[in-house]
């Protein structure tokens, strides 16, 4: 990750503002909530709405996803999600749950010619609408976008783009398993660069004692608009995670490994992923 000093000296005005009112407004919402709790009576139930990706949780996961193998040059991508998940009631039956991927991106050079980049990706706002009355099998659903407002031609998909979201999961303990899918379609943007992607996230989740979960959450991905053999990015790999807490603070912390089993042309071979989740519940 040589490129990451530099390019962080040339990162824009506008992208530390984004991030850092983004990261305050979670956190002074999360903490005005927080009161004294007893961590070891909370710690399970915590670990469940983790794993519920509409849980009526505020909380700030920031997703470290680092890409190897990248073109001939065999180049390493760093991308830093930062995804607040704000809870909102509606009714007393139904809940608005937005998730936003803010990605910050430091690619080095994949191929000879091809410059390093570093700067803001797109954003990926996403909203779920779904019942708010607990029950072993969840769901929620509603509209993505993806907005571009990547710093660099490399970084954008230089679309305004929206589709169809949805999640499903059962929980019995000690397993959690379901899927979050979303296909996207652009209705504006660059004519030379069409939009036309699908997501599936597969996950299962196997509760141990203390805090501790193993997990496996793949991000397989669908570019329609490649050539034909060439759409599929499809990894293969688990991690291991924990809740634990930074004073009051409770933080849910996660390591995986992905290899992908079937890349594109001059995709990525492998994948580290290490998450930290900030929890802020009421």
């Amino acid at each position: 990750m040589k490129h990451i000093p530099t390019a962080a000296r040339r990162v824009s005005a506008r992208i530390r503002p984004v991030v850092a009112g983004l990261a305050i407004a979670v956190v002074t919402a999360g903490a005005a909530e927080m009161q004294d709790r007893d961590p070891a009576d909370e710690n399970t139930g915590l670990r469940a709405k983790t794993q519920n990706p509409v849980s009526d949780l505020i909380s700030l996961p920031l997703q470290n996803n680092f890409d190897f193998g990248i073109g001939p040059s065999k180049a390493t991508r760093w991308v830093l999600n930062v995804q607040p998940v704000i809870p909102f009631k509606l009714t007393e039956d139904w809940n608005l749950i937005t998730r936003t991927i803010i990605p910050i991106v430091n690619q080095g050079s994949p191929a000879p010619g091809v410059p390093a980049v570093f700067g803001l990706g797109d954003l990926n706002p996403t909203f779920f609408i779904s019942p708010a009355k607990p029950s072993s099998f969840i769901w929620g659903a509603g509209p993505t976008f993806t907005l571009p407002t990547g710093t660099d031609p490399a970084l954008t998909a230089g679309q305004w783009a929206v589709g169809p979201a949805v999640v499903v999961l059962k929980m019995k303990e000690p397993w959690v398993f379901g899927a979050l899918a979303n296909h996207q379609w652009d209705y504006a943007g660059w004519r030379s660069r069409p939009y036309n992607r699908t997501l599936i996230q597969p996950f299962i989740n196997y509760n141990l004692p203390n805090g501790w979960y193993l997990n496996s959450a793949p991000i397989i991905t669908a570019d329609w608009e490649n050539r034909s053999g060439d759409e599929w990015l499809v990894p293969l790999g688990a991690g291991v995670g924990k809740i634990h807490r930074l004073g009051k603070l409770p933080v849910n912390a996660q390591l995986g490994v992905y290899y992908n089993v079937v890349t594109p042309d001059n995709g990525p071979d492998w994948q580290l992923r290490f998450q930290v989740q900030f929890l802020f519940p009421k």
